[in-house]
């Protein structure tokens, strides 16, 4: 397959170049490239919101984009063009946007050409495989001029909003240390042989930047026996897959500091013997100097959560007067939360707890209940993506990107925090950063900063 030329790209980008007035009620061309499980969310979502049009699909295995046109006309859509190279659908002058959704070692390399090609782009997290696409992304969405959205959706969830703004106008005080919690059961994957690859499936297309190798199904799908986030080729483990999420609410909570000033993890694949690569246990810590540190965990094995409170404590004095009701089924004086999946934070005057089911916060040695939110019902009834995809397209129109609620210039620092702790797992040692980043006297780490990328699938 020849590398994409310089046309090919450029004729698309300037097919787009002109200047468009957006009407408040227009609606942008999307396209959706990677329609596995969550590629199949982003086509639920976008053809309920009213300030998009799906007219893509591109995918390297012809069943899923079967499937997805038959979603299109289940629901009364027109049918969309379909696409197996993403690199004809970003060519596509009728599509103004795309939405990615591919497998992790595919995210950098799939926005950048779509970048070049003229498109506004939302991408899945984590926002890049590796720190060097991370940095790359964000030097081409500021020389091209789009918009680069990524689906780190916490950052559109009302209820973390107000939680973080309440954290920040120091609700608990100076916040010292922010933990993240990725307390997410994982069954061992079990072991396959390579086989052939099956008919409909394009392997070269799906590999990519990574190394070519032979088709194996515990690498090519993503279910609760299988997946590709569990090879270092194309995923970086729970840490990067589930763990983004919270390790980008550290950061929020800090204010979205840049670089920390050492990073250090450790931990293992336990308990299964099986073909998973990346570790099934992991904990990093993060220290930003000036009294603040991050630290992060991941169990996949079994265990309980955290967040919790002595039995005996004092009731909130008044609520808020934009508090929510208490409900019969979500009173004010809730049972303290038990933490799985989402952030605990630490005080100089109490702590708090937060995931997608809430928010709490105490305060003092009685663990005075101070703050409650409960997270509204968002359009589908589920987790806040569509809100984020709403304010992708909202700023696809005003070409503000400092409109966007998680752009790539902070999104990829969210990212490489858990490049950070991939990295320092992988040589065993604590890692003292430097400008740019590079590690202090650590060679072998600085190597892991990008990877040898496959031609023509080279991030440039």
């Amino acid at each position: 397959m020849s590398h994409p030329s310089r046309r090919f790209f450029l004729g698309a980008a300037s097919a787009l170049a002109a200047t468009r007035v957006w009407g408040a009620n227009d609606k942008i061309n999307v396209g959706i490239v990677g329609l596995g499980g969550r590629g199949t969310n982003h086509l639920d979502i976008y053809t309920e919101l009213p300030e998009a049009r799906v007219v893509a699909l591109c995918d390297v295995n012809q069943a899923a984009l079967e499937k997805a046109q038959a979603t299109l006309v289940r629901k009364n859509h027109d049918r969309a063009k379909e696409y197996t190279d993403m690199r004809q659908a970003f060519a596509d002058a009728n599509v103004e946007a795309v939405s990615i959704a591919t497998p992790n070692h595919w995210h950098a390399l799939a926005a950048i050409w779509a970048m070049r090609a003229g498109k506004d782009v939302y991408g899945e997290k984590p926002a890049c495989h590796n720190i060097y696409e991370g940095q790359t992304m964000l030097k081409v969405a500021r020389e091209t001029k789009r918009m680069l959205q990524i689906g780190s959706q916490h950052r559109s969830t009302p209820h973390k909003i107000r939680a973080m703004a309440a954290l920040q106008s120091g609700l608990i005080g100076n916040v010292y240390l922010a933990k993240g919690l990725c307390f997410k059961r994982r069954l061992s994957i079990g072991h396959a042989d390579d086989s052939p690859t099956p008919p409909g499936v394009n392997w070269d297309l799906f590999l990519g930047p990574a190394p070519m190798r032979p088709f194996n199904e515990k690498r090519f799908k993503y279910d609760a026996h299988s997946g590709w986030h569990w090879f270092w080729d194309t995923g970086n483990g729970d840490v990067g897959n589930q763990g983004v999420h919270e390790m980008g609410v550290c950061r929020w909570a800090f204010g979205d500091p840049e670089w920390p000033k050492t990073a250090y993890a450790q931990g293992g694949k336990f308990a299964y013997v099986d073909d998973q690569e990346t570790p099934n246990t992991l904990l990093a810590s993060y220290d930003y100097g000036s009294g603040r540190e991050i630290v992060f965990e991941v169990r996949g094995l079994i265990t309980g959560g955290e967040g919790t409170v002595p039995a005996r404590r004092t009731p909130p004095a008044t609520a808020r007067p934009d508090a929510p009701a208490p409900t019969a089924t979500a009173p004010r004086n809730a049972a303290p939360m038990n933490v799985m999946i989402g952030n605990l934070f630490y005080g100089t005057d109490g702590w708090a707890a937060m995931s997608d089911q809430g928010f709490q916060a105490f305060k003092g040695d009685s663990n005075e209940l101070v703050m409650e939110e409960r997270p509204e019902r968002v359009q589908g009834g589920g987790d806040a993506t569509g809100l984020h995809m709403q304010n992708f397209l909202a700023a696809c129109k005003s070409r503000n990107y400092k409109e966007l609620h998680d752009e790539i210039g902070n999104a990829y620092l969210s990212a490489s925090m858990c490049h950070l702790a991939n990295i320092s797992y992988r040589v065993g040692r604590k890692l003292t950063l430097t400008a740019g980043p590079k590690f202090a006297g650590d060679p072998e780490a600085d190597k892991l900063l990008t990877r040898n990328y496959r031609k023509p699938y080279v991030v440039a």
